[in-house]
């Protein structure tokens, strides 16, 4: 279910491309919307795109296409007829009220990611537990797919900037190139994370601190289960 900025972004640049065949800028998207920066813009179309509405062509400026339409858009000349036109109120109460204008327009494009338990960087534990609870993040912070977050136990990749305590957030893949950091799965019992190389047929599953050896498995031991993108941390 798309949020009410989400729809109009997508009906705007919809009917942008019946006209013209060419998307909108971001400055139009951002003045049709009456929002304050592109940055917001650019959350929206990572929100739109996450969620299969739109796709980004590669390679080509502002080349944006629309897979899909809601059942319920909002036609274009609404998006123009609620241009928001403020009253001037002064004092400390039209500041107050433009903070929370731009909290709540952040909060309508962050996504729930799905906790799914803790993840070994050290001494691999037990597979991947089941949900446990959701944390909300902003597009910026992922990539074009599915995620699910993990709490990181275990200092083998220290190294590498991710501490015991840490959450990560992983994307949904069963393929990685040589260097990512990943979440293997071994045998099916045991989920760790770590950096992968390829080495000929075999797969190593490599620490990012010394004092742990880089383990080396048969491609049939080892089941990606996905790419780390973002880290959170707790102070």
């Amino acid at each position: 279910m798309l949020t009410r900025k989400q729809s109009d972004l997508l009906r705007f640049i919809h009917e942008r491309l019946k006209e013209t065949g060419v998307p909108p800028s971001f400055d139009e998207m951002k003045d049709a919307l009456d929002l304050r920066s592109k940055s917001g813009i650019h959350r929206l179309i990572l929100a739109l795109e996450e969620r299969g509405f739109i796709r980004r062509l590669p390679n080509r400026a502002r080349a944006l296409e629309v897979l899909r339409l809601p059942e319920s858009a909002t036609p274009q000349s609404a998006i123009r007829a609620k241009k928001f036109s403020p009253s001037v109120i002064e004092g400390n109460l039209g500041r107050v009220r433009a903070l929370q204008e731009r909290e709540d327009e952040e909060a309508e494009v962050n996504v729930a990611i799905p906790v799914m338990g803790r993840i070994a960087a050290g001494t691999p534990i037990s597979a991947i537990q089941s949900r446990s609870h959701t944390i909300s993040l902003p597009p910026d912070l992922l990539s074009s797919g599915e995620h699910f977050a993990l709490e990181v136990r275990g200092d083998s990749m220290i190294e590498a900037g991710i501490l015991d305590g840490d959450t990560v957030v992983i994307r949904k893949q069963e393929q990685a190139e040589t260097g990512d950091i990943v979440v293997a799965l071994i045998d099916d019992e045991e989920a760790t994370l770590k950096r992968l190389r390829k080495r000929g047929a075999s797969i190593a599953l490599e620490a990012a601190n010394p004092a742990y050896e880089t383990r080396i498995f048969g491609p049939d031991r080892v089941r990606i289960q996905g790419k780390l993108v973002s880290l959170l941390r707790k102070y």
